[in-house]
């Protein structure tokens, strides 16, 4: 039928419960159509007429008098109700076949349905106008599922299932010294990293066909990133409205009288790629025809100059008067004024750019590796992950401190790298400082995690041949057993471990594998093994020491 008849919740959840115990029992006994809709289990509160076909799905709000209903008739239909009576909202139109499924989701104010035209929509539940489309070329879609905490949907289509995102999750932020920009709800929020404070410091405007806000600015125009010129305190936002769009803020200095601004009338834009900045009153955009077009504050161009690369498609900050520009495998170092490349680098697609405090090192984050260079793009070390990477930071010592899905690791510039924990959830991490790491979550929530660092410590002590320190890691942090003085060994430093191994025969191994004979003579004469004397002898003797050699005998 083309009519959809409404229980009250509570009827409607037993009844479902009723049909699972029934469908349960299938294989012994084939339950009458009573058994599922008779009796007292449900009572039919509302009739909604509207759809002029048959209605395939319906589904309540998560928290709102809302149903959303999909039927053959390629319809979406928006229902509200109340304790009396229920009525009909708005028809969403665009599909071209059956309308499989339709489901609110659980977090912004969207609907999202399926079809068997081949498509997943996605709808502004307060406009009432699509926003999204997903097509597959062969399959048609059947039905849909939210996630009911995290921005997760499945769907279900001929050939399998496929789980998606809806949009960006990760907030955008700048840290700058003692304090963190970040933007949440549309607004631009600073955090003290030493009180812990948060202020809201400006509000940004809503791109042209924005919908629904989630952390980074929300809908379809969402922000993939933002630099900050702290000595003119001017903001830099870059959204992918319009395939790229750049806004440039004056912003309120964090702590300063000022206050809180709104400057969507001072708001100066354009349209490009992305967007940093390059001096102190001058910032870069990639436009469109992929020509960098340097720009004053007025947002007048002030030079044009070509990429070295014709398909750069990417621009990255790096010291003044420089870009990192990226062109598919390939990130150059070029200088704006002389218009050449200073460094070249190959790697996979860049996505993120993080520089040490000092501009010494850069880390250069991709999809499933984390490359670190000196500040001239000269390749230190590659880190290979098998799962997606996130962010990372410097943690001032030479140390790169950073997170994947469910990890927080570590990568040193001489090509070492270890597991420092596990996370429960996506983390972005923003600073490092004695010992606490500063974060965002996907929610532009500030986070602060106590880490362990005594492993980083150690072998960064070790790499800086800092002897008295690494001995004070060791000792301090309990760092024992054989995986440290194996690393020692393999790095060549057997003589280190000799400081705090207690075991007789590894202090022995380690004395011979040093070269230090009366260490060993030591140990050999605890352990009073005929292998262990006689290797020792063999040692004194290539060494000339005939004292050790005769006592051997």
């Amino acid at each position: 039928g083309s009519s959809l008849g409404l229980g009250s919740a509570g009827d409607a959840a037993a009844s479902a419960a009723a049909a699972l115990v029934s469908v349960g029992k299938l294989g012994s006994k084939m339950p009458q159509v009573e058994d599922l809709f008779g009796g007292n289990d449900a009572t039919v509160k509302y009739v909604l007429e509207g759809h002029d076909r048959g209605v395939n799905w319906a589904s309540f709000h998560p928290t709102l008098p809302l149903i959303v209903s999909g039927a053959d008739d390629r319809q979406v239909k928006l229902w509200r109700m109340n304790e009396t009576k229920a009525w009909e909202v708005d028809t969403l139109r665009g599909h071209i076949n059956n309308v499989s499924c339709a489901v609110f989701h659980p977090k912004q104010e969207l609907i999202v349905s399926n079809s068997e035209d081949k498509s997943i929509r996605v709808w502004d539940m307060s406009k009432r106008q699509g926003m999204q489309t997903f097509r597959r070329e062969h399959d048609r879609f059947w039905i849909l599922a939210v996630h009911p905490t995290q921005n997760l949907l499945g769907a279900g289509h001929d050939a399998g299932l496929i789980v998606f995102k809806l949009e960006r999750e990760r907030p955008a932020y700048v840290t700058l010294g003692s304090q963190l920009l970040f933007i949440k709800d549309r607004c631009v929020r600073s955090h003290d990293y030493g009180s812990g404070k948060e202020s809201p410091l400006l509000s940004i405007r809503r791109s042209p066909g924005a919908g629904a806000g989630g952390a980074g600015g929300g809908g379809s125009s969402v922000v993939r990133s933002m630099h900050f010129n702290e000595a003119e305190s001017m903001l830099l936002v870059c959204t992918d409205a319009e395939s790229g769009t750049y806004e440039l803020y004056t912003v309120p200095r964090p702590g300063g009288s000022e206050g809180f601004a709104s400057a969507e009338s001072e708001c100066k834009r354009g349209l490009g790629t992305s967007g940093v900045f390059v001096a102190r009153q001058r910032f870069a955009v990639l436009d469109k025809s992929r020509q960098i077009l340097i720009k004053n504050f007025a947002n007048e161009v002030t030079k044009k100059c070509a990429p070295i690369h014709p398909n750069t498609d990417m621009l990255f900050p790096a010291v003044t008067g420089t870009l990192l520009l990226r062109a598919e495998d390939k990130l150059t170092l070029f200088d704006v004024q002389q218009r050449k490349a200073l460094g070249e680098i190959t790697t996979p697609a860049v996505k993120y750019v993080v520089w040490s405090a000092d501009m010494s090192h850069v880390a250069l984050l991709a999809k499933h590796a984390v490359v670190l260079c000196d500040k001239k793009l000269t390749h230190l070390a590659t880190m290979h992950e098998t799962i997606r990477l996130k962010s990372g930071v410097w943690d001032g010592n030479g140390a790169f401190l950073y997170s994947t899905l469910n990890h927080l690791k570590y990568a040193l510039t001489n090509g070492d790298g270890g597991i420092i924990r596990t996370l429960e959830l996506p983390l972005y991490l923003t600073k490092f400082s004695n010992g606490k790491l500063h974060c965002l979550d996907r929610e532009a929530k500030v986070r602060v995690l106590q880490v362990d660092t005594s492993e980083l410590a150690f072998k960064l002590a070790l790499h800086n041949k800092q002897f008295d320190q690494v001995l004070r890691t060791i000792r301090r942090s309990k760092l024992r057993g054989h995986a440290i003085i194996s690393y020692l060994q393999k790095k060549g430093f057997p003589q280190v471990a000799l400081h705090f191994v207690t075991d007789e025969q590894v202090r022995f191994n380690l004395a011979l594998e040093c070269g230090q004979v009366d260490v060993a003579l030591e140990a050999t004469a605890k352990l009073d093994s005929p292998e262990n004397w006689s290797r020792l002898g063999a040692e004194a003797l290539r060494q000339g020491n005939h004292q050790v050699f005769f006592f051997f005998f």
